[in-house]
């Protein structure tokens, strides 16, 4: 997952007019993967095939109830829970809470309120290190190491190289969204600025001159790919690309 949007996330509730109604709520606000079950033998099965990142979870099921459901998921998973229940008793909240539960929220709900909430959750437990990751002063590409503060790249040997200025400036707005696809407009604007238009076969080199100094080779380059069409990627792992 690279994405917030993309996020697999499974709604467990009784009452079928209340599934649709969030698969809706979430759908309109972009999230693309959305599983629903009605009862938890129907939860259980799905948790087990979609692997949902994260799970709204009503309480009062026909064939058993949300807390414990909630245990058998944890027994296996750290997947965040989000209760949305009809029991509005402090007890109630608190006992979800204390069993480990991101959130608890009570119907009736304001659907924008309960978005925000997700969002929180997914963010906190799914991107938090992502963002160190990216904003780190030090970027990690096999054998080499990029001082991104001083433009200076360093082979595993002590061979040091100098990037410049807009070598570096694209490698930080790849960094910044490392693993998705950085369009050609994207790192162009990231260089020149606003008055870009003409650079496109400008960026072509400097892309090339990039890779011939973070790539093991740079005919066939395993971190920054280019993306057909599109744009660029800088990736998590050494994925060997064109």
């Amino acid at each position: 997952m690279t994405h917030l949007y993309e996020s697999r996330i499974m709604i467990v509730d009784d009452n079928a007019d209340i599934l649709e109604m969030l698969k809706n709520i979430l759908s309109r606000k972009g999230f693309l993967s959305i599983e629903t079950a009605s009862c938890c033998g129907q939860a259980k099965e799905k948790f087990r095939i979609f692997q949902p990142e994260l799970i709204i979870l009503d309480v009062m099921l026909p064939d058993g109830d949300g807390f414990s459901l909630m245990r058998e998921f944890r027994a296996s998973s750290d997947v965040p829970v989000l209760f949305l229940s009809a029991k509005d008793e402090d007890n109630d909240r608190l006992f979800g809470l204390g069993l480990g539960a991101d959130d608890y929220i009570t119907k009736p709900f304001l659907p924008d309120e309960l978005v925000l909430r997700l969002t929180a959750i997914l963010k906190r437990t799914y991107f938090s290190s992502l963002h160190q990751e990216s904003s780190s002063p030090e970027l990690l590409l096999g054998n080499r190491i990029v001082y991104l503060e001083s433009g200076v790249v360093k082979q595993k040997d002590g061979t040091e190289t100098s990037l410049t200025a807009k070598e570096l400036a694209l490698l930080k707005k790849l960094n910044e969204n490392r693993g998705s696809i950085v369009t050609f407009d994207a790192l162009s604007d990231a260089v020149w600025g606003e008055n870009y238009y003409g650079y496109e076969n400008t960026l072509m080199v400097h892309i090339r001159r990039l890779r011939e100094k973070i790539e093991e080779d740079p005919s066939h380059p395993a971190w920054l790919l280019t993306v057909r069409g599109l744009g660029y990627k800088l990736t998590k792992g050494g994925n060997t690309g064109a």
